[in-house]
């Protein structure tokens, strides 16, 4: 199984007329039987917010997964933690 490249990726929305200050954390991590699991966090900023983790059979596919919710994230408003907004 190759190994992805993927590291965490922390993403941050602040809308302040909204009162919104949201954060969605991807991460990809191996499984005790040989697969991949994408373990998505999200929530209000200073909560622990809600776990979904998937479980795939290759990293391949948990790989695809985390660029699309990349992708969608960002149009959503979504930046980067480390980006200044």
């Amino acid at each position: 199984m190759p190994n992805l490249i993927l590291g965490p990726l922390h993403l941050r929305r602040f809308e302040a007329i909204r009162n919104m200050r949201r954060f969605y954390l991807l991460s990809i991590q191996p499984t005790l039987f040989g697969g991949v699991s994408l373990i998505r966090n999200w929530g209000r900023i200073g909560t622990s917010g809600q776990v979904l983790m998937r479980t795939f059979e290759d990293s391949a596919g948990a790989g695809e997964a985390f660029g699309r919710l990349e992708r969608t994230k960002r149009r959503c408003g979504y930046a980067s933690a480390e980006e200044k907004v």
